[in-house]
C-alpha cells in the first residue's frame, strides 16, 4: 500500500481546519506524504487575506465547543494554518487548490498564501493519491 495519505478539505471552520491540520502533521511526523486538496469553503480560508481571520466553528461544536476552542488559544495551540506551516517543514506535504472551485469562487493562485503549492483538477487529485486512503473533511 502507498504512503500517500490524501485530504479533501471542504469546510472552511476553524475546528475541521484544525483537525485536518493536526490530521496532517501527524503524518508527516511518521514519514507518510500528505496530499491536500481544497475545495470551495476550505480554500476560501486560505485566501491570503482572510488566512488569519476567525473561519467560526462547525454547528456540532456548540457553546461548549466554543469555550474549549477558546481556551486551548489561550493556552497557546498553535493555529491551524501555523500547523500546517510546521507540517510542511518537517515533511512531505503538497497542498493543491482545486481548480473548479477556484473558478467558481474567481481566484487566482496569487489570492492564495503561500503554502499552497498549485492548482489542480479532480482528475489530477485523483491521480495523485496513488493507493493510499482518501480522507474528506
Amino acid at each position: 500500500m502507498d504512503d500517500t495519505i490524501s485530504l479533501v478539505l471542504f469546510s472552511g471552520t476553524d475546528d475541521r481546519l484544525q483537525a485536518a491540520a493536526v490530521m496532517t502533521a501527524g503524518a508527516a511526523a511518521v514519514g507518510k506524504t500528505v496530499h491536500l486538496f481544497l475545495q470551495y469553503w476550505a480554500l476560501d480560508a486560505f485566501r491570503a487575506d482572510r488566512i488569519g481571520l476567525d473561519h467560526g466553528l462547525s454547528p456540532e461544536a456548540g457553546p461548549d465547543g466554543a469555550a474549549a476552542v477558546a481556551a486551548a488559544a489561550a493556552a497557546g495551540q498553535a493555529s491551524w494554518a501555523e500547523t500546517l506551516r510546521q507540517a510542511k517543514e518537517i515533511g512531505a506535504v503538497d497542498i493543491q487548490a482545486c481548480s473548479l472551485s477556484m473558478d467558481i469562487l474567481k481566484l487566482e493562485l496569487r489570492d492564495l498564501d503561500p503554502m499552497v503549492d498549485g492548482a489542480e483538477g479532480v482528475t489530477a487529485f485523483y491521480l495523485n493519491t496513488g493507493d493510499g486512503p482518501v480522507l474528506f473533511i
